[in-house]
């Protein structure tokens, strides 16, 4: 559940406690180019007013309009569909053809919004269920291998902290690292054995593990979305992280360091570590896709956007052309 869908979620427990009416717009499946994922969340209120989204803005004005023309009454889901023929798709500003489905559920239960909401926050992966034939509505307990299913009758969505953030080091590129993450959904942990840098760790949201690197990644139990980034410089800290990262399904694992430096920590976990070639291979460092970045707060976004395509399964570049003064990289 990325951050947008949140905020939706924070805002529909909030109308609801006001008491106002309003329906919940799910994305259930794409094809081509289109705006928001499956699974993305929009909220339209009885007065038009809007939360999230589920295209680039001309299907939530036709959302609006239709709502307020009375279509979207009782308390039944209904499938709608946009954009299945070129002159549909181009009337709603959807690129190169896109076709979307959405689920719309007039009057969403806001007891098992509640629920939901509470499940969250204690750090679980729900599934939500919604059958259109019946209109039943159900919350199950979800796991790292789920994924969101539709068949054209019953949409089950996975909601919760799905991807989750190891960061080694508690130092600047740390904080802004941290910052930029949970904006994009991710929680944050931070592990870093030493005081004089974990005693000013002060990034609201995220959690601070009390444990040696290698333990805590341990302790997190890493799954498929799951990320670790070392950036403590020290390989006494960095590589007691990366042993145990690289030796999981984590989708990501990152260490800062220069190309010299990353060559040599390549060639210790080989020879004194119990690593295979391909584990190791596994390892992105120099960390971080090369944009140019000199700042911490650039080097966080080097960081996160090499991660993002990773994660979308982008092809990345194979070569290195430029330094940094925080020796992330060099020429």
């Amino acid at each position: 559940m990325d951050s947008l869908d949140t905020q939706v979620l924070a805002a529909a427990r909030s109308w609801a406690a006001a008491g106002h009416r309003f329906a919940l717009v799910t994305v259930a499946r794409t094809w081509g180019s289109a705006p928001r994922p499956p699974g993305a969340w929009m909220i339209l209120r009885d007065d038009g007013q809007v939360q999230g989204s589920v295209s680039g803005g001309c299907i939530e004005d036709d959302l609006i309009r239709r709502a307020a023309a009375g279509e979207f009454v009782g308390t039944a889901p209904r499938l709608l569909r946009y954009g299945v023929t070129a002159d549909e798709a181009h009337r709603f500003g959807l690129p190169c053809g896109g076709t979307l489905e959405l689920v719309l559920e007039p009057a969403p239960d806001a007891g098992f919004l509640e629920q939901l909401a509470q499940r969250i926050a204690t750090g679980q992966l729900v599934r939500r269920k919604v059958v259109l034939a019946s209109g039943e509505v159900s919350l199950e307990g979800g796991s790292a291998g789920d994924s969101q299913q539709w068949d054209g009758q019953t949409l089950v969505t996975l909601h919760g902290p799905a991807w989750r953030l190891l960061i080694i080091g508690a130092g600047q590129i740390s904080h802004y690292l941290a910052t930029m993450a949970l904006a994009l959904g991710y929680r944050v942990y931070i592990c870093d054995p030493r005081s004089e840098y974990a005693d000013g760790w002060d990034v609201p949201g995220t959690e601070r593990l009390a444990a040696m690197p290698d333990d805590a990644v341990t302790e997190l139990g890493l799954d498929p979305r799951s990320a670790v980034v070392a950036l403590t410089h020290d390989p006494k800290l960095d590589d007691l992280a990366l042993l145990e990262a690289l030796k999981s399904p984590a989708f990501y694992v990152g260490a800062l360091g220069s190309t010299t430096n990353n060559g040599k920590r390549r060639e210790r976990l080989l020879q004194y570590f119990d690593l295979s070639q391909a584990e190791v291979d596994r390892l992105h460092g120099p960390v971080g896709l090369p944009i140019g970045s000199r700042t911490p707060p650039e080097i966080a976004v080097a960081i996160l956007a090499e991660m993002t395509a990773v994660k979308n399964g982008r092809n990345l570049p194979s070569t290195v052309a430029f330094a940094d003064p925080y020796a992330c990289r060099v020429a």
